[in-house]
């Protein structure tokens, strides 16, 4: 994941303009390579600010614009991608798909909460579509489904069995102007801890 300088809504430059944020490394392969710190973090810490403050009353150091960079990125979007028919987002989604021999196909998620903020584990619901893969093919619709997962060991090198080739923009937080982008990934695992009621 990258937190990449540039890319702000053109309203959020008011917000971010004490320091120049620049591309700031945070994962690489697998491995933590940088920590973003405002002033205050930066001066518990014993290094300097990256420029992740936000705003007089910083809440610690807010990462912005992050992309998950699939091995074709860009900075358009990456990779040659094109639409399909039915519910995968594009032709990206359709290879990983393809190569599946049998598990989920979760279009989106919603409702996050973290439950430890140390290893990252979060919990929440899959929305508005979820497809069992059989042989790489999409066979059924899945109802609602309840995740709790650490996303860093979801993550972790050997686990990610797939890449698309895109990393389209997703929406973010309506609270901040954040560019947030990611191609579709395909998991060795994923826990799923029951339906929408628990």
């Amino acid at each position: 994941m990258d937190a990449l300088g540039g890319w702000h809504h053109p309203q959020a430059a008011e917000l971010f303009a004490r320091y120049t944020e620049m591309a700031l490394p945070i994962v690489r392969d697998g491995v933590t390579t940088a920590v973003a710190h405002d002033r205050r973090t930066a001066a518990v810490a014993g290094t300097t600010s990256t420029g992740h403050g936000v705003g007089e009353a910083s809440l610690g150091a807010v990462p912005t614009n992050l992309v998950l960079v699939p091995g074709s990125f860009d900075r358009e979007g990456g990779g040659d991608v094109t639409e399909v028919d039915g519910p995968m987002a594009d032709s990206a989604v359709a290879d990983l798909v393809r190569g599946l021999e049998r598990g989920l196909l979760v279009s989106d998620i919603w409702y996050t909460r973290v439950l430890d903020p140390r290893r990252l584990v979060m919990t929440g619901l899959t929305r508005n579509g979820v497809w069992l893969v059989e042989n790489g093919e999409l066979t059924r619709p899945v109802s609602t489904l309840r995740f709790t997962q650490s996303y860093p060991g979801a993550l972790a090198p050997g686990l990610v069995t797939g890449i698309g080739a895109h990393a389209p923009h997703l929406p973010g937080e309506d609270w901040m102007s954040l560019d947030l982008r990611a191609p579709a990934l395909r998991l060795a695992a994923w826990n799923v801890t029951g339906g929408a009621s628990g």
